[in-house]
């Protein structure tokens, strides 16, 4: 017998969510995002069951390395570019495209000699002010670039701020800054604006290419529409069991801190899960938790390795009892809203001593 909290990954889920976004998406090209171990599902897992998905994209070098370990020779985007000269000819060589975002990576790719040109987007900063090269900054950037024989740029990418937003008029705004420059220095070139957002929210922003990452696992971007409105499939079940269930008196206080208190006769449960797993420390009391299929709350304060549940409204339950924190009964976007957090947190949240178990439909 081992603990029994576990991460169920559905993958004919996921696929159900990629081709749900190609459709959305049209003539646009969809990269999946799979960054961050896959948001948290396993990356490897991931990429060998998104045949579909024509690019991926990820953070940085060594998570597209994990993909080529993974058996999948399928172009990567390293969203955050390269950190350091010494990636560039590995980059080349594994056919992988690289976002340029700073003006130090242009001067350490002016010197590279490289052994086959190394395919690169230039990052637009239309307004988030985060990564990116301004519109005038970005035009003689784009010059220099086109200019150096190692060196083929496909397009220009930028990222919206405010997608998930109900007003779009921020959106809007930073779209018409690409588009202008699409129409002047980036004629002929490739463009992608698109995230999960702004894929749904915003048809005009799809362009060529398109990144969705949170969709692809079963979440909504939005705070005011579900993943289910959409026509998503959560794709991480994360479960366990009660470990222990007991009888209190009115007056019992209960975990860290006494922070809750039966007020009459109750019943209570202890959950194998646990802030070590992954479980927000800071999700209330009143979380919902799934015992036996029936919603049930959160009581006391989140503990490293445990959790406890109020069954005062189910007898019958018993140690043994499968428990679900989130998946297909209670959304992962509910729990994220309770615990003042977003979905994309706690997916990859859940730690390594979680095992992931894998359902390919």
């Amino acid at each position: 017998m081992t603990r029994p909290v576990r991460a169920c990954i559905d993958l004919a889920a996921l696929r159900h969510n990629f081709a749900l976004l190609a459709d959305i998406a049209g003539n646009t090209q969809c990269y999946g995002v799979v960054k961050a171990d896959g948001y948290g599902h396993g990356i490897a897992q991931v990429v060998q069951a998104l045949e579909a998905a024509p690019k991926f994209a990820v953070a940085f070098f060594e998570e597209a390395l994990a993909i080529r370990e993974a058996g999948v020779d399928k172009p990567v985007l390293l969203l955050e570019g390269f950190f350091g000269s010494g990636e560039l000819e590995a980059c080349a060589l594994q056919g992988f495209e690289v976002m340029l975002h700073e003006t130090s990576q242009v001067e350490q790719l002016a010197r590279a000699a490289l052994p086959c040109p190394l395919t690169v987007w230039l990052k637009l900063n239309t307004g988030m002010n985060r990564l990116g090269f301004a519109p005038g900054e970005a035009a003689q950037v784009l010059e220099r670039l086109q200019a150096m024989p190692q060196v083929r740029v496909m397009g220009v990418m930028t990222h919206f701020a405010c997608a998930d937003s109900e007003n779009l008029a921020s959106a809007r705004s930073q779209l018409e800054r690409l588009l202008t420059f699409r129409e002047g220095p980036g004629a002929g070139l490739q463009f992608a604006a698109a995230n999960s957002a702004a894929l749904v929210a915003i048809p005009e922003a799809r362009l060529d290419w398109a990144r969705p990452g949170i969709m692809l696992y079963g979440c909504s971007p939005f705070p005011h529409r579900t993943a289910a409105d959409i026509g998503l499939k959560p794709v991480m079940a994360l479960k366990s069991a009660l470990i222990a269930v007991r009888d209190l008196k009115a007056g019992d206080l209960v975990g860290y801190g006494a922070l809750w208190e039966a007020k009459a006769d109750a019943r209570m449960g202890v959950v194998a899960v646990g802030y070590a797993d992954g479980y927000p420390r800071h999700a209330p009391q009143g979380t919902p938790v799934s015992v036996n299929g029936q919603r049930v709350p959160l009581i006391g304060r989140v503990s490293m390795d445990m959790i406890t549940v109020d069954l005062s409204e189910m007898p019958s339950a018993q140690v043994g009892d499968p428990v679900e924190l989130w998946g297909q009964e209670i959304s992962v976007d509910e729990v994220a809203t309770k615990a003042g957090t977003i979905s994309y947190e706690l997916l990859t949240g859940v730690t390594r001593r979680v095992p992931r178990c894998y359902d390919n439909g």
